[in-house]
Formats: C-alpha cells, structure tokens, sequence
C-alpha cells in the first residue's frame, strides 16, 4: 500500500482501527505528521471556505493551480478539520490501484479520500469514475498542478468533477499571509467611484510600499520569508519542463528545447507585440507548433493568453507571463512596463472577461477592455494620449507608484478586488 496518511477518527469503528493499525510504523507516523501539519497553518487562503461549502455534496472536487500556489496546504488543512478522511501524496512512487485501494478505505469507514499530486498517478481519469460510479460513499477531493492532464480526463471525469482555481495569492491575500494586515475587498463598482476610491486609498495607502515585493515574487506562499524567492521560480520552471511536459502533455525533447527557447525569447522581449507569429519568425518553429507551447505552458500556468477585442478571429491573442516567471529572464527595473501588465491580466482573469485592444500598424491604443470599459496600465506620469479618439463609456489609468483622480487609480487596487 502507498504512503499513507491517516486520520483515526473516534468515528471509525474499532475492528476498522484494529486494521488500521497493522499498517507499518511509517504509516502511522506519516498520518499523525500529516494531521499535524494540516492544524499548523492557522491562515487560510481565501478559496478554503468555497472548498469548504463544496464537501457535503457528491461531486469529487479537484483543486487545480500552479505549484507553489498552497493546493496540498489546503488538503491538509481538509484533512485536519475532517473526521473520517484519509490523505494519500500520489508523488511518492509508490505502486498501488487507486480504485482498489478507495474501496477498502470505504470498507474502513473512510468517507473523505485526500489525493495530492493526481496527475502523478498515470491515466488517473478512468480510476476516479470508478470510484465515483462503484463507491458512493466515499467522496474524493484532489490536486493537480497541471491543467494538461485535467484535459486529457475530461472525458471521464465528465459531470463527476467540479474544479476549483487555486490561484497564486491576490495582493489582498499577500497582505494577510506576508504582514497580517487585513482588509475589507474592493468591489469593482467601487473601483469606478471616485469617492469610494479615495476611501479606499485612504484605508490602505500604508501597504502600497508592499506591492513591489509582491509583484518581484511574493505572490507565492512558498516565497513568504524568502529574501530571493526567484531562484525557487527558477526550478519550478525546470521541474516543469523536463518533468510535467514530457508526461503530462507528451512534448519529445527536442520540442522541450523549443520551449525553452520560446519562454527566453519572450522573456527578453516587451510585452507588446508577442503573439504567435513573432514567436515563430524569431524561435524559428512554426505557427501552428509556436500555438501548441504557448497552450501546454497557458496549462502549466506559466503564460497567458490574451485574445484581442473583436471577432476578426485572424487577429491573435497577446501572450504574457503569469507573475512573477518574466523575472528569470530580466531585472525587475528593466521589465517593469511588461511586469506591470502581467499583474493587471493575472489579477483581471480572475474577476472578469477582458480582452486587450489591438489597432492597426502603428496606431496608438489603450492597453486592455474590462467589462467595457477601456484600461491603460503605466507609471505615475501615464498620460491620456492613447485614449484620444477612442470611444468607451469609462476610461481609466492604472499606475505604480499610485496616484488617483476622476481618471486614475493605483495599480494595486487590481490585486484587492474581491
């Protein structure tokens, strides 16, 4: 059997603890560590209580983000306040049927099964709807730090798995985590008031100082106390090129090295202008294999796609870094226009459709459309040149360092959105 970690609830029944107990010494001890780990993180992210209000329901759960993000924290944290659950790292090696070894737990009176690091598992899709289909009473709650597998299992997993986003931490979130500083989310109606704003700034305008940190790496947990956290970004990436892309999405070597190639290229570039034909004309690969790696990285949550405003669906998608990955291949001074916009995507993404607005050759235009109303992201001197002309219901300047008036509004107020 797997390294497993195990909570002996008073609820399980004697004979099954008897059973229990036979397990090996490690066992044991890696469930009581497990456990223990799961009640030392008094702080919660904030997707815990959506998680949370999901258990009671039949459908498995898969908690899905970037690594780094704090997915296995939160299973712990399930596992420590959850009676009858049983935690199980699939990273570990360890050769076992996960199907099987579902139905003695539930047999044992295990009504949670904790699964970390699914995509470790091989072909894991068709494993899970057999337990969601023969074991109905054990419910499953899983990680996984790469999308590309989710997609392979899709078919599967079909109307058995609700997935929820793990993403890496909001600025709001970095405040509680990094200094214990709390505060109420901002609404994106209030974003657009000017009084509400200046409310707002007024609450939190000391930690402004904070949002460089952030913005060089600190939206990770594992990042908290780290004076240099890139060096950690640096092997993240390495694990998932040589690691996840050859077993998750089947990339051969040589295209592994294309990857690499493309990701320097873009790093070493403005954010402007990348789209899937400068990645071709300048990696020298195709269009269409140049579209294939920006969507396998988009996956492992190392890029972003940002499709154009329109339907002329020639136009292609603007690609960008997720934070902080655009720091391993420049200084934070030399690239923080492009910073700054990889920020505003990764925080609009995860409140709102937008889109960026593309002109013709030449042509000055604002940078990105939320909900219609037209976003430019810059410093503190950004002017409204690029708006001349340009007709939208709502104009406003996002800038760092922070300034606000009836058209301007410090930059982070994107990362305290609730």
């Amino acid at each position: 059997m797997a390294n497993f970690a195990l909570d002996f609830s008073e609820s399980i029944s004697l004979a099954a603890k008897a059973q229990l107990a036979s397990l090996p010494f490690q066992a044991k001890e890696l469930s009581q560590l497990a456990k223990k780990d799961g009640g030392g993180f008094p702080k919660k992210r904030f997707v815990y209580s959506k998680i949370e209000g999901y258990l009671d329901g039949r459908i498995f759960i898969a908690l899905v983000g970037p690594r780094g993000a704090g997915k296995s924290v939160l299973l712990k944290q399930i596992h420590n306040a959850s009676p009858n659950s049983f935690y199980i790292s699939l990273d570990s090696g360890a050769g076992f049927k996960l199907f099987e070894t579902a139905k003695e737990l539930s047999q044992l009176g295990v009504r949670l099964l904790l699964l970390d690091e699914i995509h470790a598992y091989p072909d894991y899709g068709p494993e899970l709807k057999k337990i969601y289909d023969f074991v109905p009473n054990i419910k499953v709650v899983f990680t996984s730090s790469s999308a590309i597998s989710l997609y392979d299992a899709s078919y599967d997993l079909s109307r058995r798995v609700r997935l929820v986003q793990v993403p890496p931490l909001s600025f709001l979130e970095f405040l509680w985590f990094a200094h214990s500083q709390k505060f109420p989310p901002l609404a994106w109606s209030s974003l657009l008031n000017t009084p509400d704003c200046r409310k707002y700034y007024g609450l939190t305008m000391h930690a402004e100082p904070n949002f460089k940190p952030y913005l060089a790496g600190g939206n990770y947990l594992f990042s908290m106390g780290e004076p240099d956290p890139l060096p950690i970004f640096q092997n993240t990436l390495d694990i998932i090129l040589t690691k996840d892309l050859q077993s998750s999405s089947r990339l051969s070597m040589e295209e592994t090295q294309d990857v690499r190639r493309m990701l320097e290229f873009m790093g070493r570039s403005p954010a402007d202008g990348i789209s899937y034909s400068s990645i071709s004309r300048n990696v020298g690969i195709t269009k269409y294999k140049a579209q294939k790696y920006v969507d396998v990285m988009e996956k492992c949550f190392v890029l972003r796609a940002v499709v154009p405003k329109g339907t002329n669906v020639t136009k292609e998608p603007k690609i960008l870094f997720t934070p902080p990955y655009r720091l391993l291949y420049r200084r934070y001074d030399d690239c923080i226009g492009a910073l700054r916009e990889d920020f505003f995507a990764d925080a609009m993404s995860r409140h709102s459709d937008f889109s960026y607005l593309k002109g013709s050759a030449g042509e000055k235009t604002p940078d990105y459309l939320v909900g219609g109303i037209v976003c430019e992201i810059g410093g503190r001197n950004k002017g409204r040149s690029q708006f001349k002309g340009f007709a939208a219901k709502r104009k406003i300047i996002f800038t760092q360092p922070g300034t606000l008036d009836d058209v301007r509004r410090p930059l982070f107020f994107a990362g305290m959105l609730g």
